[in-house]
Order: C-alpha cells, then structure tokens, then sequence
C-alpha cells in the first residue's frame, strides 16, 4: 500500500509539472485523438465498400480496436518512463537511482505520467463505446467483466513489452526502434481479427507476444466465431498479459544486473 501511495504522490507531481503549461497539454491530448481516428475512420471507409470482414462486421471490429486501444493508451500513460529509459542511461542519471532505497523498477515506472495519452483513451473508449451499443444481441455483464479483463491484461502485456524495450537500453545504450512494430505495430495488427492473417502470423501473436489473445480470442468466442480452440481459452487468455508482464519485469533485472554504470 505504501508503494502505491508512493506512485499516485509522484504522478501527482508530475501531473502538476505538466499542468505548468496547459496549452501544450491540451494540443498534446487532442493530437493524438485526431491522429488515432485517423486509424477508425480508415477502418470504416473499408467496411463502407466491401460490408464485412471474414465475417466480421463494423460493430465487432469496434470491439477489438477499442480494447487494444484503450489498454495501449493507458500502458503507454503510465509506463512512459521506459521510453524515455535511454536518456537516463546515456546521461548517467540511472546511476542514482541504483543509489536509492526504492527499486529500479518502480523509480522508472513512476518517473513519468504522460496524460497527453488521454486523446488516444478517449477515442478508444468511444470506439469501444458504439461498438458495444451496436451489438444486436446486446451483452451481459458477464461479458462486459470479460472485456474489463481485456483491457487490464492487455495493459500489462503492453507494460511488459516497455520494459523489454528499456531493459535492451543496458546492452545497446539507445532504445531499439524494432520493437515499435510490436507496440504501435501490434496495435494496428490487433485492431482486425487475426484470422484474416496467414497462420505463421497467427501463431506469433497468440504464442510468442500474445496479443490475439487480448481481444481476439475472447471477441471470437463473445461473438460466436469459429475457433480451433476450446471455448474456455478466451476466459483464461487474459492471464497471458499478467505472465507476459513478469516476463518484461525479469528481462528488466536481468539488464539490472548486466549494468555496468556511466563510469562518473
């Protein structure tokens, strides 16, 4: 508890840093909900010419693009700190943060909450919003408490690959760029349903980074589509963004102890 009230005390900071410049802020926010619309409305241009998408309609499609969007908006918010993660390398300042009672991990998690993020939250939950409301059969809230799991396992598999991206700053010093195709990149993938993908693909983002399982699988059994898998599956898959996280967080003490400090 203490660390959580740690966290919120230092975000709130933050926050207030932030607030300093309010303008900016507010543009901040408003580009990115104008940049992801973009990515809605080139969806529904394709769903206005051909009607379906393997069988999938508009309303369902809204469902799978707002969960992955709304869990990357809010990972990308909170774990913003390990994307800037290669400046604190490359200016040493890393170095006094080994030199502090807290852990590495929670000082980098807790160095950065970027708000702007809300634009990208908003336009996700809108998405999701209409696209739940569309639902001829309407859904339970059964299934509403399914999608809620979603979101928060897809928040964590997303937090995992952040981590990943800044434990790779102790061995190479700058961030890899190649893992924005599976951050932004696995955004746009899990935006469509995956069964319109070739299977090698298929089988990469449901085993190796398990974003299909976020969204796809659950939507695939909410919705009644054939799965080559046991119907439990989707139940069980949004566990995988919880392993996907300790993951990330045993690669970032692994680089931990690789770190050879700034030599200062």
């Amino acid at each position: 508890m203490e660390s959580i009230k740690t966290y919120f005390l230092l975000a709130l900071a933050d926050l207030r840093s932030q607030m300093q410049h309010k303008a900016s802020f507010v543009l901040g926010a408003v580009g990115n909900f104008c940049a992801t619309i973009i990515d809605f409305l080139g969806i529904w241009t394709l769903f206005a010419s051909f009607g379906a998408l393997d069988g999938w309609t508009l309303a369902q499609i809204a469902v799978l693009y707002g969960v992955i969007n709304l869990s990357f908006s809010i990972a990308e918010a909170v774990g913003r700190g390990f994307d800037l993660f290669a400046g604190m390398v490359k200016s040493g300042d890393f170095d006094r943060v080994l030199l502090r009672l807290r852990g590495t991990l929670f000082q980098v998690l807790s160095s950065r909450l970027e708000l702007t993020r809300l634009g990208r939250f908003a336009q996700g939950a809108g998405v999701l919003i209409l696209g739940i409301a569309a639902q001829p059969q309407g859904m339970s809230a059964g299934q509403l408490g399914l999608l809620l799991l979603c979101i928060l396992g897809g928040v964590a598999l997303f937090l995992g690959l952040l981590m990943m991206q800044a434990a790779l700053c102790f061995w190479t010093v700058e961030s890899l760029e190649a893992f924005n195709v599976l951050t932004y990149g696995g955004v746009t993938m899990a935006g469509y349903p995956l069964s319109v993908y070739r299977s090698w693909f298929r089988r990469f983002f449901l085993y190796v980074v398990p974003l299909g399982c976020l969204n796809y699988l659950p939507a695939a059994v909410l919705f009644g589509k054939d799965l080559p898998y046991p119907a439990f599956t989707a139940y069980l898959a949004p566990v995988a963004g919880g392993l996907f996280l300790l993951l990330g967080a045993l690669v970032w003490q692994l680089g931990v102890r690789h770190y050879r400090s700034a030599g200062a």
